[in-house]
């Protein structure tokens, strides 16, 4: 049975039921469902906001893990880069100068090979884009290195396998023995002409010495055409193709005993020391041609003089004095 409620009423000083109607009782329900749902409402998004949900937690885990695993991978992409650039440099510096070749151009080093085009639109739009689309292009660089990498390597294998053909074509002694009466005259580079009194680029060296001195081959090869690089100033001159873009120029001779086709090896008796052509005295002019352009001869006296005779050679080739042609 529910208990009766009072009031107190000062002004009688007595106290009063309360009678409770049908309308009481519906507000004060009302009001207890309004204020519980209130509550829960509270309690509901303050656990939405403070706590995770078992989905989130799957998720923001699964966040965690793939981050994790992208800094791996950055670190690992770099570390690649790393030993990529240390390969490159490696083959630049070490094998190719070894092997006396020409390392890739850089831009072909970075150029590598063609990409998909569709490769990037792939992952338009995902909520990772940025991230994926910067690893995806790290990764893209590499595989164009490794991939010129790989074929400067097969290169590099080939010719070391021959190494051997190829010291024989370099034009590693001088074309004249050491002896008194022959002079290391005129170096590579910008001398005074004889003729016209003007500084001139000497595609070559001169060694002065007596008519009819002995000239000889500085590699192995084959005696060319004279009009691949001689001209009418040279006079009685003979021109050797070595292979492996290497080629010598041998001008001013007095006698070419070596006709165009003949084999010839380092050393061979190719002609003798002369006057011929535009030339002030006796004399012969030394060229050495890689791939097409004049390089400077000195570079090549390596496989018959001392160091301490090289250093001489070296000096001298430096003087700036007036070529014999």
């Amino acid at each position: 049975m529910r208990r009766a409620k009072y009031i107190y009423d000062p002004l009688t000083l007595a106290y009063h039921k309360v009678e409770r109607t049908w309308k009481h009782l519906l507000r004060d329900t009302s009001l207890f469902l309004l204020g519980s749902m209130l509550m829960g409402l509270i309690f509901f998004f303050g656990i939405q906001y403070f706590m995770d949900s078992p989905e989130e937690k799957a998720l923001k885990r699964q966040l965690e893990i793939s981050e994790e695993t992208y800094r791996e991978l950055e670190e690992q992409i770099q570390e690649l880069g790393a030993v990529a650039a240390e390969l490159e440099r490696r083959d630049n510096e070490v094998y190719r100068v070894i092997l006396e070749s020409e390392p890739p151009a850089s831009w072909v080093r970075q150029g590598g090979l063609p990409l998909d085009a569709d490769r990037y639109e792939k992952i338009r739009g995902l909520s990772n884009e940025t991230l994926l689309e910067r690893s995806l292009r790290k990764v893209d660089d590499l595989k164009k290195r490794l991939a010129v990498h790989s074929a400067s390597l097969d290169e590099v294998a080939d010719l070391a396998q021959r190494k051997g053909e190829i010291l024989k074509a370099l034009p590693a002694i001088r074309p004249v023995k050491d002896q008194p009466s022959i002079r290391f005259s005129s170096g590579f580079g910008y001398r005074i002409d004889p003729i016209f009194k003007v500084s001139k680029l000497h595609q070559g060296v001169d060694f002065s010495a007596k008519q009819g001195t002995p000239i000889y081959a500085t590699a192995d090869g084959v005696v060319a055409s004279n009009e691949l690089y001689g001209g009418r100033g040279y006079g009685k001159h003979l021109t050797i193709s070595h292979g492996y873009g290497y080629h010598t120029l041998y001008a001013h001779m007095s006698r070419v005993v070596r006709r165009q086709g003949q084999r010839v090896k380092r050393g061979d008796l190719i002609g003798y020391i002369g006057n011929t052509g535009k030339s002030t005295g006796p004399h012969l002019h030394y060229e050495v041609i890689y791939r097409g352009r004049r390089v400077n001869p000195i570079n090549f006296f390596f496989n018959d003089l001392t160091p301490a005779e090289y250093n001489k050679l070296l000096a001298q080739a430096a003087a700036n004095n007036q070529s014999f042609d």
